[in-house]
């Protein structure tokens, strides 16, 4: 060969190497899309397959790993997913889309401080991202942190200041921490802006927020509005009757605790608040009843509180005595045992006892202002109510 020849074929070399890489570049965005389309279509086997081509034609590429990382995750995978965007960010530092993925998963696996890690190297990059601003606000908030969760959500509400995700959390926020005023205002925002497509959640947080304040009446208007959206929804037909309990209308609690008890019969709680509602109202027939059904699934203290409140009612104070002393022995430092075993003692006449059970208490060292108060009244000769 001809050094002539020899030197055509030399520069012809880089040129054919740089179209073979653009084909391959070709091939991988072409077969990527693809995968990303299965994905979206939750064909998640096909999706697994386009991916792991990709790595036949190119080791480590990004866009496999990333979406190999995604393929997991959407299978609740989220370990092996893990595996998936760490490999990625060990070639390629800093990739976004491998970052937001792992953030996702430190989230899901309840890893806060993982994700959080993780979300505000991607804010390094990106410091105005909404979604990931959304994300980080919501992590602080699950590990309690109100100060920097609080910042984040008004950083987005700064940015935009109808976010639904950011309104919503900065409820949230201040509900946890019990500043049900400030999580109203938020709360309500929201709902000012999406009027019409309300969310049933939003409704019933509202409705939450007024049963926290105690401003029942309202609370009712806003779980009535969710009730037509989903009238079985358990948190709406509780929040109705425990504005009703608060209203001391106990025979419209009762209608919405057995709203609640026929779709869950077993549910102990609630038939210990129906019984507690029939109780209220004179009927101890039946308060009996729902207090004995919840005590066969298993023992309960208010369903036995209210058997021992159902035979002082009657008048029967031997046996309620003999039942709060039981309740006693179980949960020595429950406060309303006492006023209720004190009281008994009371509609005996037996001052003397009465005294003594509130000072029993006294002794366990545990602090309740109700046992003072009715100690001082009783030595003191005054009324209790």
């Amino acid at each position: 060969m001809s050094d002539e020849l020899k030197n055509e074929n030399e520069a012809a070399r880089p040129i054919q190497t740089e179209q073979k890489k653009e084909v391959v570049a070709e091939k991988i965005s072409e077969i990527s899309k693809k995968g990303y389309q299965f994905l979206k279509e939750d064909k998640v086997d096909e999706a697994i397959l386009a991916f792991n081509s990709i790595l036949q034609l190119e080791d480590n590429n990004n866009y496999a790993l990333v979406g190999l990382g995604d393929c997991e995750r959407k299978q609740n995978h989220f370990k092996n997913a893990v595996d998936f965007y760490s490999k990625c960010l060990s070639v390629h530092p800093g990739n976004n889309y491998a970052l937001f993925g792992l953030a996702d998963c430190y989230k899901a696996l309840n890893k806060y401080h993982k994700a959080i890690d993780i979300w505000e190297q991607y804010l390094v990059h990106d410091d105005r991202n909404i979604t990931v601003l959304t994300r980080v606000a919501d992590a602080y908030r699950k590990i309690k942190d109100f100060k920097k969760s609080k910042e984040m959500y008004l950083k987005v509400l700064a940015m935009e200041d109808t976010n639904a995700y950011a309104l919503i959390g900065i409820g949230h926020l201040y509900y946890d921490f019990k500043e049900y005023k400030d999580a109203l205002y938020y709360w309500t925002k929201m709902l000012s802006i999406n009027s019409d497509a309300v969310d049933i959640r939003v409704l019933t947080s509202i409705g939450n927020c007024h049963r926290k304040l105690k401003t029942f009446e309202k609370g009712i208007a806003y779980f009535e509005r969710a009730l037509e959206m989903d009238p079985e929804n358990f948190y709406v037909l509780f929040g109705l009757a425990d504005c009703y309990r608060g209203m001391n209308q106990q025979y419209r609690s009762i209608e919405y605790w057995n709203k609640i008890l026929k779709n869950d019969p077993d549910n102990k709680v609630i038939l210990t608040r129906a019984g507690d509602a029939y109780r209220n109202t004179g009927d101890y027939k039946t308060a009996a009843e729902y207090y004995n059904h919840a005590m066969e699934i298993d023992f309960d203290i208010y369903a036995a509180l209210g058997l021992a409140l159902i035979c002082k009612g009657e008048g029967n104070y031997g046996e309620a005595v003999e039942r709060l002393e039981n309740l006693i022995k179980n949960d020595p430092k429950n406060y309303r045992l006492y006023i209720d075993l004190a009281d008994c003692y009371l509609k005996t006449d037996d001052k003397n006892r009465a005294v003594e059970v509130l000072k029993n208490f006294q002794k366990t060292g545990t602090k309740s202002n109700a046992i003072s108060e009715m100690l001082d009244k009783i030595i003191g000769g005054k009324p209790l109510n």
